[in-house]
């Protein structure tokens, strides 16, 4: 691919040469450039030889360049020698009144067919958009104004780097096959017609495999070709009820067709999906609707009583429903009267709107808008060893960032997505065994949860297709982990993120299996770094916030409001060091810091520490208030077998330092958690604050 920009500069070109044409300046006006050094004895002009560098993601990348034209002060150019298959040219020309044209051209190399055209028609728009950042700040310098450095910019070079990159990744993962040269011109019309969108990629897979199956869930198998046209009807329905482009629609399914075919459906109308946690309570959903406004809401029969209150005077359609006539028009009715043929795209692409989890508050609305690129897609293919065409069992809940991250990875690698509705331990490990899936994408309670069935039942079901398991959501103890690969094989990949950043970093198994607890590196096109309160970068091991970088940051609360921002990097809520090797590891919420005698405990620390107890099966622990020492750690515990308060504090004591010794213990036969595992700390401080058991009732409970 080939891109040029040219901007008119109030200088002479023999003013403008030496900032081109030397190491120093070209650092300076090319966005994303970390180093331009000359590469042996010629210091200058033709022949000479630099290597270049520049920041991706956590690394500094780059390669051996060559200047192949030297015509002073009208033109430059270079050619790769080693690394990045790339040439650039700067074009000087004088125009009357002493000011210049300078053209700044970038081409690179991309493999043909369908993902080659794919990459060039996605990234064409923002490497076009980062020659103009250069030429801007060319102009900037010239005439006396202040040159812009953003330390997380992405320049042209870079770009082309994260491009080649992204195709190489796609190329791995199955999506370079031989096509029909119909198909491909069909599918990148597609493409430039509704850009990386939900639409485009069931239309796409429409297109290249319409008879294969998409969707495998409760009621049977769907193809590529059916899914396409059914979200088409549904969309044509949507309409002529009055959902329009730019409307919000509330979403509240489990997982299934009818989750699917939604999203694409609003994908195709240009419409906003709003998705609900299938855990919420009445008054939550209540205070989310009646905040975020949505026009019409598309639920599973089963929370009919939950959402009445949130429900009224709204659009409503069924999903899912069981035994007689829903008592509002159904999905299966709004296929059945929609037109299926092809719709025409929306001026915009809809945003989706993931609720956070809620544990320590009211649900905030986190807006997203499509990626522009594929690059966080093969920023996780990278790390996470997943093909075209394969199967996956979602278990995660599709309303969750992570379980809508990996339908969204499964657009562009036309995955066939194996749906549950509601997870059971060992009707996963069933279905995985039956439908011979490769990936079970969960968050880390459901291994918890397989691993606390029996032996002899994890034994009944052949897993040798499934290479890996990506998990994502809460904390992953690395005792889990290592018990869960020493049965299944190193197959364990822990994400951390959050419903604002996305993803930070991937702990691959060999991440897990050298530093238990670590929640791994940031992936290509991902930027991670720890600040102090005073926004000072902190050298590697010592503690601090945690704040990333990448494409898929959110656009800010839809109630008002964001995350904290620090030179373009976005504060994750959470604090945590790296290692020497680049491994992030987490040790809590930055608002869950508990101050005990002057003293900052952080809980995680704590309850992993609980968990490892051969009795304990989880363990959850809050701050509490306490007249003498402000505040005081209190811990929720699920035993396992026969241990007591006393037990535990004395385990504490001699493993950590005295002040993060819980000073109360309570037991519970359960912690209550959200829909993704995540313990709702909220209940347990509002069942503090109601008044926890007597002593007289704890120490039967322990006994």
């Amino acid at each position: 691919m080939r891109i040029e920009e040219t901007i008119e500069v109030l200088a002479t070109p023999e003013e403008i040469w030496p900032i081109i044409s030397s190491p120093e300046g070209l650092e300076r006006v090319l966005a994303g450039v970390t180093r331009w050094e000359v590469e042996g004895r010629r210091k200058s002009g033709l022949g000479t030889r630099y290597r270049m560098l520049m920041e991706v993601g956590s690394a500094q990348v780059g390669g051996l360049i060559e200047i192949v034209e030297y015509d002073e002060p009208c033109d430059l150019a270079w050619t790769s020698i080693m690394g990045i298959d790339q040439r650039g040219r700067f074009r000087l020309r004088e125009q009357e009144g002493g000011s210049t044209h300078v053209t700044l051209r970038l081409s690179y190399h991309s493999p043909g067919g369908f993902l080659g055209a794919m990459t060039d028609q996605l990234s064409s728009r923002i490497v076009r958009g980062n020659i103009k950042e250069s030429l801007e700040r060319l102009r900037a310098e010239l005439e006396g104004e202040a040159v812009s450095k953003n330390e997380t910019s992405v320049g042209p070079l870079t770009m082309a780097m994260n491009k080649l990159h992204t195709v190489r990744t796609l190329a791995g993962a199955g999506m370079v096959k031989p096509e029909r040269p119909d198909r491909i011109v069909r599918t990148v019309t597609m493409l430039r017609r509704w850009g990386p969108t939900p639409a485009a990629g069931f239309a796409g897979s429409a297109i290249r495999y319409p008879d294969e199956p998409a969707i495998i869930d409760e009621l049977g198998t769907l193809t590529f070709g059916e899914v396409h046209k059914r979200s088409n009807a549904i969309a044509s329905s949507l309409s002529d009820h009055g959902v329009l482009e730019g409307d919000l629609v509330g979403v509240m399914c489990r997982n299934h067709r009818g989750f699917i075919e939604t999203v694409v459906a609003l994908s195709k109308l240009g419409a906003n999906g709003l998705y609900l946690n299938t855990a919420f309570a009445g008054p939550q959903l209540t205070e989310v609707v009646k905040r975020e406004k949505p026009v019409a809401l598309i639920f599973d029969e089963e929370f009919y009583e939950l959402l009445d209150d949130a429900g009224h005077r709204r659009k409503r359609f069924v999903a899912w429903h069981e035994g007689e006539k829903a008592h509002d028009p159904t999905l299966d009715e709004l296929i059945e009267a929609g037109d299926d043929s092809d719709l025409v795209p929306p001026e915009e692409p809809g945003r989706t709107i993931i609720l956070t989890s809620g544990t320590t508050g009211t649900p905030k609305g986190a807006a997203r808008s499509q990626p522009e690129t594929l690059d966080p897609a093969a920023a996780l293919l990278s790390k996470i060893p997943l093909k075209a065409r394969e199967k996956w069992l979602i278990a995660a809940p599709l309303f969750h960032s992570w379980g809508f991250a990996h339908f969204t990875l499964g657009l562009v690698l036309s995955t066939t997505y194996v749906l549950q509705r509601k997870f059971d331990p060992e009707q996963c490990l069933a279905g995985a065994s039956q439908h011979q899936v490769t990936s079970i994408p969960m968050v880390p309670v459901m291994v918890q949860r397989i691993m606390e069935l029996p032996k002899e039942t994890r034994d009944k079901y052949d897993l040798e297709t499934v290479k890996c398991v990506p998990l994502s959501g809460s904390a992953l103890p690395g005792d889990l982990a290592n018990k869960f690969m020493d049965e299944f094989g190193d197959i364990l990949y822990n994400l951390y993120g959050s419903t604002e950043v996305a993803w930070a970093t991937i702990a691959t198994p060999q991440d897990l299996r050298a530093a238990p607890g670590t929640a791994g590196k940031a992936p290509r096109g991902t930027v991670v770094k720890i600040y102090d309160e005073k926004g000072n970068e902190l050298p590697t091991g010592e503690t601090g916030r945690i704040f990333v970088g990448n494409e898929m940051l959110f656009e800010g609360y839809t109630g008002g409001g964001n995350k904290d921002m620090l030179n373009g990097l976005m504060s994750s809520g959470d604090t945590g060091h790296l290692d020497d090797q680049g491994r992030l590891f987490v040790e809590g919420r930055s608002d869950e810091m508990i101050v005990s005698g002057g003293e900052n405990v952080f809980p995680a620390e704590v309850e992993d520490l609980l968990a490892k107890h051969k009795n304990v099966a989880e363990a959850a622990v809050i701050g509490v208030d306490d007249e003498k020492f402000g505040q005081r750690l209190k811990a929720y515990v699920v035993k396992r077998g026969s241990v007591s308060e006393k037990d535990l504090q004395d385990y504490v004591k001699s493993n950590l330092a005295r002040y993060k010794v819980p000073r109360e213990i309570e037991f519970l036969k359960e912690l209550p958690r959200n829909a993704t595992g995540k313990v709702l700390k909220r209940e347990l401080e509002e069942q503090h604050e109601n008044g926890s058991k007597s002593p007289k009732e704890k120490a039967k409970s322990s006994s």
